[in-house]
């Protein structure tokens, strides 16, 4: 059955801006670092795109415990820097990425269950030019991003 697992790695963004393909380019790199080896019960691995907000706040599984998302995230850092965020620290209003996507849904849905963000500070957003591939920061980022998502679902 879809998203019937109880952990939801889902990277969010849009690989046509640059450094927002961020979430998308985890997703691929975890999918690669399983091919070779066994993935983790419960857990799948979505690329949700720019249609992450329909699948985190529409389609919640009561089997569902845990949500991990990887993200760009405006922070004060510099770029390519990664910082585990939980929805209550985000400032209220607007989850401060290329997507805006609000906060208050992120904070409801952390009442039931764990919810962790990867964020990853951008050193480019390119929208609304079309713009593929991340920069060099944000690009390093990618393999310590995966050790996080790892150490979170127990691996």
């Amino acid at each position: 059955m879809p998203f019937d697992a109880e952990i939801l790695v889902v990277g969010c963004g849009n690989i046509l801006f640059k450094d927002d393909g961020f979430g998308p380019e985890v997703i691929y790199a975890l999918e690669d670092y399983f091919k070779d080896k066994e993935m983790p019960n419960d857990t799948m691995f979505i690329d949700a795109g720019t249609g992450a907000p329909h699948y985190i706040f529409t389609l919640p599984n009561e089997k569902w415990k845990k949500l991990i998302i990887a993200d760009v995230v405006e922070f004060n850092a510099e770029p390519g820097t990664l910082k585990l965020f939980n929805p209550f620290e985000m400032r209220k209003g607007k989850y401060e990425d290329a997507h805006s996507m609000a906060t208050e849904p992120l904070q409801e849905l952390a009442k039931d269950i764990e919810v962790v963000i990867v964020g990853c500070r951008a050193k480019e957003i390119s929208a609304p030019n079309v713009e593929m591939g991340l920069t060099e920061p944000v690009k390093n980022a990618v393999p310590k991003a995966i050790e996080m998502i790892l150490k979170e679902i127990g691996v």
